[in-house]
């Protein structure tokens, strides 16, 4: 990976989201506080959200169908699951061959197994993903903020000096960079409470350091510059004096962190090898052990993702089998002594721990029974090539949640999918308005926080109809 912390962008990664990723925070829109009140009965302080980008086939990985061996010339229509199901310590809940790690943790917490991704018409990645992070539905006239965002904004850090809402794995120089930018912002509640970025986790460190050969004098004198380039032209013509102060507040905030000891916390050569070795499974596993830390160093929201890149990852429109082996070794250790690690530290019990992606995959379906939407890639109706076998096609009727830590029933299995195709929700449905409203319940976060913008509220989440799924709730 190319080194993503050069001197021309060190200013906007301190900056959290940074200005190109800013949205409608550099607009004019009127900004008026709505209800803002205290936290009230919080279970949690912290939350990790594990991101499956890309589309996570749920009955490739933990909600397991009758298994379809490859066979030279077989029916799409036959293949339902291409691995195996394996037992969990749980009776009665299988896994798919690959997860036997996360498997052996879920007695210590929920999986939901009829999350419903929303209906968006043409089916994009990054649209659903940024209904997933926000709770709306793209377009907005108002850039709506990301769940972390709301979180930092109503809570705070944990630890004054550590960003509230850190991002680690997602690169913005891939595909539909732009799209991604969208939604990894703090919206219309200003640049201070968007993600502070960690493209790759292994160079943490230098996300807070200043770039090598810099001097701390001459980072100061470009920090003074940035705090004049955010009150001048093109910038403060068009940005409301409530965001300049929000960029300078941001700024102020990375800054401090550089000079404070819990830069440590970002540099993972300080872990024990043997436990950097447990992690490193990638990108995405040493983001698990980076998050671990950060959370006991004080972090309240902290994203890791596998990265959503088109066609790779998750994305699996061709090669899905072969592609899945390799991405259950990226996620299955790391996730499950994330868990285990957690614990030990007496951490668990405090901080929420949900993993999860925008939608599933089927071998045929494109989208959900009964609403036809463009196919977005040719299945045949025989595999004759291995590349065929697997799941190429986006599903959005039903998909897996894990959740751990915190205020959550500890060996609970909640939903079910049909065991015949199409593989959809069949008992107690789930959207992400739900979702959404259980983390801020279990946050304390009062449900009826929001602002008024351009004259009318913005909740949490839309309207402000979302209620926990109190089932999952301990």
């Amino acid at each position: 990976m190319s080194r993503q912390f050069d001197r021309r962008n060190f200013l906007s990664q301190l900056g959290t989201a940074g200005l190109a990723a800013m949205g409608t925070s550099l607009s004019t829109l009127p900004f008026l506080s709505g209800c803002q009140t205290g936290r009230n009965n919080a279970k949690i302080d912290h939350v990790i959200l594990l991101w499956m980008a890309g589309g996570m086939c749920h009955t490739e990985t933990f909600d397991p169908k009758k298994f379809t061996p490859f066979e030279k010339g077989m029916e799409s229509k036959s293949v339902y699951s291409t691995f195996p199901a394996i037992p969990t310590i749980l009776d009665g809940l299988s896994f798919s061959e690959g997860l036997e790690s996360i498997g052996q943790v879920m007695d210590r917490g929920t999986i939901i197994r009829s999350y419903r991704s929303a209906d968006l018409g043409f089916i994009l990645h990054t649209r659903h993903q940024y209904h997933w992070h926000t709770c709306y539905e793209p377009p907005q006239s108002v850039q709506p903020p990301h769940l972390g965002a709301w979180i930092a904004k109503e809570l705070g850090p944990v630890n004054p000096v550590m960003p509230p809402f850190i991002d680690i794995g997602q690169r913005m120089t891939v595909g539909e960079g732009e799209e991604l930018k969208a939604f990894h912002s703090g919206g219309f509640l200003g640049t201070e409470y968007g993600p502070f970025a960690i493209p790759d986790p292994s160079q943490g460190l230098e996300s807070v350091s200043p770039p090598k050969g810099m001097s701390l004098s001459r980072f100061e004198a470009r920090n003074k510059l940035y705090r004049d380039l955010i009150k001048s032209s093109p910038f403060g013509d068009h940005a409301s004096s409530y965001h300049q102060e929000s960029m300078e507040r941001a700024m102020e905030r990375s800054y401090q962190l550089l000079k404070s000891p819990e830069v440590a916390a970002f540099n993972l050569s300080l872990e024990p090898k043997q436990v950097y070795d447990t992690y490193n499974t990638g990108r995405f596993g040493l983001g698990c052990l980076l998050a671990r830390r950060l959370v006991e160093n004080g972090a309240r929201f902290i994203s890791v993702t596998t990265e959503y890149e088109p066609f790779l990852g998750w994305d699996t429109h061709e090669n899905g089998h072969s592609r899945l082996v390799d991405m259950k070794k990226q996620i299955d250790r790391p996730v499950a002594q994330l868990i285990l690690d957690l614990e030990e530290r007496g951490l668990l019990d405090r901080t929420l721990v949900i993993l999860a992606s925008e939608f599933s995959r089927d071998m045929l379906m494109e989208g959900r029974p009964g609403e036809k939407v463009k196919d977005q890639v040719e299945v045949p109706d025989y595999v004759q090539e291995t590349k065929h076998y697997g799941m190429h096609r986006h599903f959005t009727d039903g998909s897996s949640i894990l959740l751990w830590g915190g205020g959550i029933r500890k060996g609970h299995i909640m939903g079910a999918t049909a065991d015949e195709r199409p593989f959809r929700a069949t008992t107690e449905p789930v959207v992400i308005d739900q979702v959404h409203q259980t983390i801020y319940y279990l946050l304390g976060m009062d449900p009826e926080t929001n602002y008024v913008i351009e004259g009318r509220p913005f909740y949490t989440t839309p309207d402000g109809k979302g209620k926990p799924i109190l089932d999952i709730l301990a």
